[in-house]
């Protein structure tokens, strides 16, 4: 159990700023010391990368920061990357080949809920301690998958999050629900969809569009005439979200959009045809990465910004999706730490000890009965084009 006290002020920053700027003394040990070799499953190229490069630039530095700070208990940290370039049959062979052949101690990623439908089945029976980048409800099965944790929300957060702010801020009834034709966006327009009309909207429109589609104008066409006032859009493509966006604006059209993080990715930014599409877009966002009406950060994320100067590019990221690499070695390297060993029986139960990590991205906790780790109360909705830096301004109405 994570000790609130001053620890918590300093949070997971606390043993990486303290370890630089103590003399190192890890050198000697780590080179008698096997690395820690944590497995990382990533699209890094093709449509559907945008979030894992903002996750990987997070993970390279914690990994950096801890190894010249003496690593984990006198080992060093080794990455094993693999990029699954977004393709479930990829990502399962990759899977397969970092647990069985290189024999990493813990698993992150995959990046993309359909390549974690296809990994998790195929990876489970090797019992490595896995975190979850995947937000697809059923993937976080303590009967079937015991060691694996989700550290983002769930699909069920993102989608209620979303669905209220339409429905009690924007006042639409009426809405066209859009996923990319991927596992992930598949499983989320028919989520969204039944959880919006159980809340007595209306849902006129639906569409699964390739992420590789160079035209969206004639779904938003067919949403119009449908009568959508709102868009729930479900894509981690910058490339899509941003296409669709053109595509609205071109027809004349300001429906809102609400939905995925991605769509206020800089990325998409500089894919628009004008500025003024990215207005009336509401993203799902975090209150760790969100400025309040002075427009300040919170202290934490502030003191993290501060440690990451100029060394990690924010510009065409999501602040977010970094905070959240980083997190993810530094709660492995917390689970090493309190558990006593990287065997995975110890973390396991180091883990499912954990309540309220004071991480950058947000305050972790996990159970025996819950292995699904980030609090509700956290999550938001922000205005995709107050973009800043990878962070963003609360959508109107907070």
């Amino acid at each position: 159990m994570v000790q609130e006290h001053g620890w918590r002020r300093r949070s997971v920053l606390g043993a990486a700023i303290g370890g630089a700027t103590l003399p190192f003394l890890g050198t000697a040990r780590a080179a008698d010391k096997p690395p820690v070799k944590i497995g990382w499953l990533v699209a890094l190229t093709g449509a559907n990368s945008s979030p894992g490069i903002g996750f990987n630039r997070g993970i390279a530095f914690a990994t950096q920061v801890l190894n010249e700070a003496g690593g984990i208990g006198g080992r060093q940290i080794e990455i094993v990357t693999r990029d699954t370039q977004g393709d479930p049959t990829k990502a399962v062979n990759a899977a397969l080949e970092v647990v069985s052949q290189q024999r990493v101690e813990f698993l992150l990623g995959p990046t993309n809920s359909g390549e974690s439908l296809a990994t998790e089945p195929v990876t489970a029976r090797y019992k490595v301690p896995s975190l979850l980048y995947s937000v697809v409800d059923s993937l976080v099965d303590i009967r079937r998958y015991p060691y694996y944790f989700r550290q983002l929300p769930s699909n069920t957060q993102w989608t209620e999050a979303a669905q209220n702010y339409v429905l009690k801020v924007l006042k639409a009834q009426k809405v066209g629900v859009i996923g990319d034709a991927t596992g992930y966006g598949t499983a989320t327009l028919q989520l969204a969809a039944s959880e919006f009309k159980k809340a007595g909207g209306d849902v006129v429109y639906t569409a699964l569009i390739d992420p590789n589609a160079t035209d969206a104008t004639a779904e938003m066409q067919k949403a119009k005439q449908a009568g959508a006032e709102a868009l729930l859009v479900w894509s981690d493509s910058a490339g899509l979200n941003a296409r669709i966006m053109n595509a609205r604006g071109g027809i004349g059209w300001d429906a809102p959009m609400i939905g995925h993080p991605a769509m206020g990715t800089g990325i998409v930014k500089n894919l628009l045809k004008q500025p003024s599409y990215w207005g009336k877009v509401y993203i799902v966002g975090y209150r760790s990465t969100s400025f309040d009406a002075g427009g300040q950060l919170p202290a934490r994320t502030q003191d993290f910004l501060k440690l990451v100067g100029d060394k990690v590019k924010l510009s065409d990221t999501t602040l977010w999706w970094v905070a959240c690499g980083y997190d993810s070695v530094n709660l492995i390297k917390w689970a090493i730490d309190h558990g006593g060993s990287s065997e995975p029986a110890a973390v396991k139960r180091a883990w499912e000890s954990l309540t309220s990590y004071p991480g950058i991205f947000g305050d972790y906790g996990y159970s025996a009965t819950n292995h699904n780790g980030y609090p509700t109360a956290e999550v938001v909705m922000n205005a995709a084009d107050s973009f800043k830096n990878g962070a963003y301004s609360l959508a109107p109405g907070y």
